[in-house]
């Protein structure tokens, strides 16, 4: 399998390490994610809190991460993900132990989240900036996909798992399998032979970041995508963080509930990940965005006034697919068309739109949630992302249909 032309990245050591480090860290990751919102609706049964929460997590983002993509172009990218991984054990732990003597309070959550997330803001831009070096632009379509392929797969094993250990061990058993878990990353990392150097003059903070910015304002297309991943950010993907009122208040099923939620969700994106994987390169990339954005926003929709479990399960899964069929190709799409020299400072506006304007979202949809129902609130944003999605695809099917 590893020297299959489907799963071609694979076949690079240094990629092949990280990959198999990654799948084992991020479903450490997936379950704190999971038995941190239980701990938080646990404390204080308000969705309110659930998006507060969530908005210091990726508060960071949006702060820090411009910094985090010219860190990346200017160190070796190896060393930077060691220090990353190895400080994101320590929120873990701490989480851990203040779980399991009582005396966590959702202040203490709030504060570690946005310790971790400011961790966040580094690593994420050198780590997608980091796939290229691994297997080279010739391969970079099928190591993004890979890539993705991890992340979701630890999206269904994580939360399962996280599920069965709160019902059965407690939530604190979940961060400290979690801090665990990114020994293995650690221990990959430490075995690779590149570093990751890519030599550049500096001209300064600001000049080096208007360097990136300035390549991404040179292409319409790549606007037309960030916008919309703004749109995403904002009112899609925050229903996440209000998962946990759905398992309570509308399917009374409980963490197992929760469990099974985030990871239906991550069935779909996996799915589509492999898929993208196995396809290789997709010839109109554009025309592909277009039907997956538009199969996440009705997706959620469904999901939103959904009362039968299994049917939510099956709206999130189709979900899942469409929201990482879309990201997955716009990040190969930058990719491909970006300069080695640039590429983290380029990532780093990428995560910045994708992942630092989702504070913002989980902050609206955490007080619009609280005053006027989670239910409500996931169905209007169902809404305004068909809306956003069928701008973006009128536009780009109608340049297919002219063709």
């Amino acid at each position: 399998m590893l020297n299959s032309e489907k799963f071609r990245a694979l076949s690079f050591r240094d990629f092949r390490l990280f990959w198999f480090g990654q799948l084992i860290s991020l479903s450490g990751t997936w379950m704190q994610s999971v038995a941190q919102g239980w701990l938080v609706y646990s404390l204080t049964k308000s969705p309110f809190y659930l998006g507060m929460v969530a908005a210091a997590s990726s508060l960071p983002i949006l702060l820090f991460t411009l910094l985090g993509g010219i860190i990346a172009d200017r160190f070796p990218k190896r060393n930077i993900l060691l220090i990353t991984q190895a400080l994101s054990i320590i929120p873990a732990l701490i989480l851990g132990v203040l779980t399991n003597t009582g005396t966590a309070t959702v202040w203490h959550v709030a504060a570690l989240a946005f310790f971790l997330g400011t961790i966040n803001a580094i690593d994420i831009p050198t780590r997608q900036s980091f796939l290229a070096e691994m297997v080279g632009k010739g391969h970079i379509v099928n190591a993004i996909a890979l890539n993705s392929a991890a992340f979701n797969g630890a999206r269904i094993i994580g939360p399962m798992i996280a599920g069965l250990a709160i019902s059965y061990l407690g939530i604190p058993a979940c961060f400290f399998l979690n801090a665990v878990s990114f020994v293995a990353v650690i221990a990959a990392l430490a075995c690779m032979r590149i570093k990751g150097e890519i030599k550049t003059g500096s001209k300064g903070l600001l000049s080096d970041f208007m360097e990136g910015v300035s390549y991404m304002k040179g292409s319409r297309e790549i606007i037309h995508v960030m916008l919309l991943i703004t749109v995403f950010s904002l009112a899609g993907l925050p229903y996440i963080s209000l998962l946990p009122v759905f398992a309570e208040e509308v399917f009374h099923s409980g963490a197992k509930g929760l469990g099974f939620l985030v990871s239906a969700s991550g069935i779909g994106a996996l799915t589509a990940a492999l898929a993208i994987a196995v396809k290789g390169d997709i010839k109109n990339k554009t025309r592909f965005m277009s039907y997956a954005c538009l199969g996440f926003s009705i997706s959620l929709f469904i999901f939103s006034f959904s009362k039968i479990f299994v049917v939510s399960l099956i709206a999130i899964m189709f979900g899942g697919l469409g929201m990482v069929s879309y990201l997955a190709t716009a990040n190969s799409y930058i990719q491909v068309s970006v300069p080695d020299e640039l590429r983290g400072r380029v990532m780093s506006v990428y995560s910045f739109i994708f992942l630092g304007t989702v504070p913002i979202g989980n902050a609206i949809m955490g007080i619009v949630a609280d005053k006027a129902g989670t239910t409500h609130t996931v169905t209007a944003a169902g809404v305004l992302c068909i809306i956003a999605s069928g701008i973006f695809a009128k536009k780009y099917l109608r340049k297919v249909g002219a063709s």
